[in-house]
């Protein structure tokens, strides 16, 4: 069998000729580049379509590219039924018993049949084991369940936190994310509020204002939010004539509902909705992250799904460009969130991801057995297309139509159509806008077992075990430290000290667990610097803005700055007026002097210089560096994308070096072929000739009235000669049967030396990148102290 292990391409299966029926032994493999310009697969039910889009899913993962992929009907889940040895025992746990005694088996005797089932038609592809084990250590595949806690569940905080700095300082990206989240909410409160209706624009108003501020929200944020919006005016309209008050209580009560939902609760623990997060684990690992929806409603769906949209989308924005494949979103039936005319809240993002995600790397495979459903304005974005079976004529004309608008050049309509109508189970057309032609093929073996959707208790089995990751708080949180010990003895608890002229006073928010009684301040010296550390050689230059708080006393040394604590807030956060009914300690002397606080100021930059600095990785081979704030995990795969890169273009430049010397050796082969049936063909030909000549001479030889005629001596010698001449022929034969021989060991020996090479790359991506520490300290003229105030902190 033809080798289909190659770096960057995925195994799909066989070419197939539909006019005899048969497979044939070339086998079809599909570059994961070209899986930037996205794929759609559309075929009936019982197509293979489920088989072609996990067979495509097993090979990204293989290749180290990680996936989320959100299933509407439960079947993705098949991927973690994995099982390298094929035994009869790891299947039993998952065959349908039904389907046992249908068959007249018993449920063990039947899970055996599925596994020898799947050990021949894994073999009958060129797979086994090994590679189903190479599968699952490839990467972490896992299944995610929002709003159920039968798989991993999925907090909805982090949806509604302020997008990245470039979405934000886009008007245009900013409006639109704002815009489809609230159609998501609105959908799922149960209001039917198309684009730039009141209920619209308001809760438009009040996501993109508290996001241009860089303020994350939550959905008890918006609710209060909706009853006292932070504007007056709606355009030039005022907030009242727009939307009165009662009008706006009565929205707020709709979302309160779903808010106050059982079960809704589960909506708000388990892992943030952070593609970062989801699409590696901690330690870098590729992660396959299945979203399983099927047990949500029709609204709980178009909810969650344009939100995860939405927060791919300003992943994907926050990446660097690059041509390979940096990663895959998959999502099976799209019918409904895609629809031609609708405008959903899916859509929006999705047609984004489609137009946009190339330059990223970042691809987009969507599939369907309704074309009819499908906006293909949209889908002219996507240059592959896997087309199977169809239901309809009314299906293969939309099809059809799409691939004759996505085609470049010349298309042939009517042999794509016999091509379609003739098309059998798990055979498909693939047409790819980085080929020159079609490509009829039948997929290959799936690695995973593939047994249906699964139910959720059938996901809790399989996700059992699994970290449910608790909620990390997205606002209002500082780093905890020593509560300051400074206060006095004499307290005025009720009332705020008096202070004297130049001296500013600040309140330090407090986190939300701790907000269920009146704070009681403590003094404090706030520190806000900004702080720089440059390297040029390592291509390093960082900028974070950080405030501390140092306790306070009336001792001989009345701020020690080694005691600070780092906040974890910014200095937007600060508010200028406590909370009602806080209760404040007594403040020191020291901190009522005004001079004080220059002297504090000095003081603080000489220990910040000594004591502040920046931990960074380092990848020697390829230059990076880290970013601050960046973990080790987010590096590793910042480097391995540029590994992989580098991996593509040595590859590139293998094949480059060899292509010539290839393309002339097959054609010295041609004509080496060429030359030998033509040998043969004469030497075929002098043979027949030399017997007849013999015949005719015996024949003439035994009729004649003389035993020995001028005329037979003759014929005589002219068949001798014609023996000789055979002779020769014969050897020409040989001849050239021996050229063509020479030939194919120096195009085996050349293709050996390609594969020496290619593995020596091979043998260099698979090594774990060696990180180096380096450590910044920041440099005289980089600290820049912007505040040093008084500050109360209610911890």
């Amino acid at each position: 069998m033809q080798d289909f292990e190659k770096l960057g391409l995925f195994y799909l299966g066989r070419e197939y000729d539909v006019a005899s029926g048969k497979r044939l032994d070339n086998v079809v493999l599909y570059d994961s580049r070209d899986l930037v310009t996205h794929a759609v697969c559309v075929g009936m039910t019982g197509s293979g379509k489920t088989g072609l889009c996990l067979s495509l899913i097993e090979e990204a993962a293989i290749d180290g590219v990680p996936v989320i992929a959100i299933d509407p009907k439960g079947d993705l889940g098949n991927l973690l039924l994995t099982f390298p040895s094929l035994a009869g025992d790891d299947f039993r746990p998952w065959i349908d018993d039904d389907e046992a005694r249908r068959a007249g088996v018993s449920p063990d005797a039947f899970a055996g049949q599925q596994a020898e089932t799947w050990r021949k038609g894994l073999a009958e592809w060129g797979e086994d084991g090994p590679r189903i084990e190479r599968l699952r250590k490839a990467a972490d595949f896992c299944i995610y369940t929002p709003g159920s806690r039968a798989g991993i569940p999925v907090s909805l905080l982090q949806s509604f936190t302020a997008p990245p700095a470039s979405i934000r300082d886009d008007a245009e990206l900013l409006g639109e994310r704002a815009s489809s989240t609230a159609i998501s909410l609105l959908s799922l409160a149960g209001v039917e509020a198309p684009p730039r209706s009141r209920e619209h624009t308001l809760v438009s108003n009040v996501l993109s204002g508290a996001w241009t501020g860089g303020r994350d929200l939550d959905l008890p944020a918006i609710i209060e939010q909706i009853q006292s919006p932070p504007f007056q005016k709606v355009g030039v309209v005022d907030l009242e004539a727009f939307y009165p008050k009662r009008d706006r209580f009565e929205l707020a009560m709709k979302f309160n509902a779903v808010l106050a939902a059982p079960g809704f609760d589960q909506w708000f623990e388990g892992e943030p909705l952070d593609p970062a997060r989801l699409l590696y684990t901690s330690d870098g690992r590729p992660r396959v992250a299945i979203f399983s929806i099927a047990h949500l409603g029709d609204t709980e769906r178009m909810f969650f799904v344009s939100l995860l949209l939405n927060q791919v989308l300003g992943w994907m924005r926050s990446q660097t460009g690059t041509t390979s494949l940096r990663a895959m979103v998959y999502m099976d039936e799209i019918a409904g969130y895609f629809p031609p005319v609708a405008n959903p809240p899916s859509k929006t993002p999705l047609l984004t991801l489609l137009k946009q995600g190339r330059a990223f790397g970042l691809g987009v495979v969507l599939a369907t057995q309704n074309p009819v459903d499908l906006d293909y304005k949209g889908l002219s974005n996507i240059g592959t297309w896997f087309l199977g079976r169809l239901q309809t004529e009314r299906d293969k004309a939309r099809v059809l139509d799409g691939l004759e608008g996505a085609a470049a050049g010349s298309f042939d309509r009517a042999a794509v159509d016999r091509i379609l109508s003739a098309l059998q189970k798990r055979v498909f057309l693939l047409h790819n806008v980085h080929d020159d032609q079609l490509v009829t093929f039948q997929t290959r073996w799936t690695l995973s077992y593939l047994r249906g959707p699964l139910s959720r208790e059938q996901i809790r089995t399989l996700m059992a075990g699994r970290a449910k990751a608790p909620v990390e708080p997205t606002s209002g949180g500082r780093k905890t430290g020593p509560r300051a010990d400074a206060a006095m003895a004499d307290a005025s608890p009720d009332r705020l000290p008096v202070l004297p002229p130049g001296i500013e006073q600040f309140f330090i928010p407090r986190a939300a667990s701790a907000a269920s009684s009146p704070p009681a301040y403590s003094p404090v010296v706030l520190a806000a610097v900004r702080i720089g550390f440059s390297d040029t050689k390592l291509g390093v230059d960082e900028t974070r803005d950080v405030i501390y708080a140092a306790p306070v006393g009336d001792g001989p040394v009345a701020v020690d700055w080694a005691r600070a604590d780092r906040l974890g807030i910014g200095v937007e956060s600060l508010a200028r007026s406590p909370e009602k009914g806080a209760s404040f300690d007594q403040l020191p002397v020291a901190a009522s002097q005004p001079k004080n606080y220059a002297l504090w100021e000095k003081s603080f930059k000489q220990w910040l210089t000594q004591n502040e600095r920046i931990q960074l990785l380092r990848h020697v081979d390829t230059g990076l560096t880290s970013r601050a704030g960046e973990s080790e995990g987010a590096f590793r795969v910042r480097v391995q994308d540029a590994l992989r890169a580098s991996r593509d273009q040595s590859v590139d430049a293998v094949r480059q070096k060899y292509a010539a010397r290839q393309a002339a050796l097959a054609e010295k082969l041609r004509r080496a072929q060429a030359a030998k049936e033509r040998e043969s063909e004469q030497s075929t030909q002098q043979k027949v000739q030399a017997a007849l000549s013999i015949g005719a001479t015996l024949v003439g030889a035994l009729l004649g009235r003389k035993a020995m005629s001028a005329s037979t001596l003759g014929r005589a010698t002219t068949a001798a000669r014609g023996m000789s001449r055979t002779m020769k022929e014969s050897a020409d034969v040989q001849r050239a049967n021996d050229s063509v021989e020479a030939i194919e060991k120096q195009i085996q020996a050349l293709d050996d030396q390609v594969r020496q090479e290619t593995q020596i790359i091979v043998s260099n991506f698979e090594r774990a990148p060696a990180l180096e520490q380096v450590t910044l300290l920041p440099k005289r003229g980089q600290v820049s102290v912007q505040l040093i105030a008084l500050g109360w902190d209610p911890e």
